[in-house]
């Protein structure tokens, strides 16, 4: 009626429109101050790190002189930079394997119904709440050689003295990393890989059991097909995250034995910080950010575009 009215009478719909139109700008007026304080918090970094990528900006040099792409042309022949993706990408790949491995398993053993169900699952979720620096300095005592429980729990295994320098030697570093990343982040994975077992149709399981398919025949053939594309977001999300290890690093090793255990994030760290390179901390971590932009590119058009077909 409204409408018709506003039709017949040109007055009432400019009004109309006006009306609108300072309710819109009042909304936009009302986000105004977080829409402010969130570039102040993001845009505005990003834009001032990318000014000092071109620059040299260090201790060194008090006139910080524009210099075009050389602190990137530094940063891919820099040795130190390829070993600490190197120390990150075994430490991605590995735990969100694994991660990925025991989230379904848990998420296939939750999705039926059984005795101590809510009990259970708040108990799992613990891990994933705790906050990282607690879960570094908490391990780092649990990893300890001579006050460990996990030495001293091999030791109970194998009957004998198990003195094992976890944190003391790469290898075994980076496996203590991997283990407590693992501990602390299959929750995240369980939780939403549980979320896209329960949407699939109870159906299709019903005519694949009428078809003489196994509980492995269902898996294959039912439940992951149906939970694809969950998948491809949740191991990119968790990748993504993990690509950012900084904590357990800095809690477990500082990057040592020498430099051989450190990740991207946390020699970009030292380069700021420690050695007052910004410029050139500036330059690495723009290289990262446009090598995992290409890899979460092919990424997505690899996976998550082709279980749309």
């Amino acid at each position: 009626m409204a409408t018709a009215e506003s039709s017949v009478n040109p007055a009432v719909g400019r009004s109309t429109m006006r009306f609108a139109a300072r309710r819109r700008f009042e909304g936009w007026l009302l986000v105004l101050p977080a829409l402010l304080f969130i570039l102040a918090l993001s845009v505005f970094p990003l834009i001032s790190s990318l000014a000092l990528s071109f620059q040299r900006w260090d201790l060194q040099s008090q006139d910080h002189p524009f210099i075009g792409l050389q602190n990137y042309r530094d940063a891919i022949g820099d040795p130190r930079v390829w070993g600490a993706l190197e120390n990150t990408g075994i430490i991605v790949i590995a735990a969100v394997a694994i991660e990925f491995v025991l989230g379904l398993g848990l998420a296939l053993l939750f999705v039926g119904d059984f005795k101590g169900k809510r009990l259970a699952m708040p108990l799992l979720m613990l891990p994933v709440m705790v906050v990282p620096v607690v879960v570094g300095l908490t391990w780092r005592m649990l990893w300890d050689n001579q006050y460990g429980a996990i030495n001293q729990v091999l030791s109970w295994i194998a009957g004998h003295e198990v003195n094992v320098l976890w944190l003391a030697h790469r290898d075994t570093a980076i496996f203590a990393m991997i283990l407590t990343d693992v501990w602390q982040w299959t929750p995240f994975m369980f939780l939403v890989l549980l979320a896209g077992l329960t949407s699939v149709n109870p159906e299709l399981y019903e005519a694949a059991a009428l078809d003489g398919a196994g509980w492995w025949e269902s898996l294959r053939d039912v439940s992951l097909p149906g939970i694809s594309r969950v998948v491809a977001v949740a191991v990119l999300f968790r990748a993504l995250d993990a690509f950012k290890i900084f904590d357990l690093v800095y809690m477990f090793t500082q990057g040592g034995p020498g430099t051989s255990t450190e990740s991207i994030s946390w020699y970009i760290y030292q380069l700021g910080f420690k050695f007052f390179r910004l410029g050139y901390a500036s330059a690495v971590s723009y290289l990262v950010v446009i090598f995992l932009t290409i890899v979460a590119t092919i990424y997505v058009s690899r996976f998550l575009r082709s279980s749309d077909t």
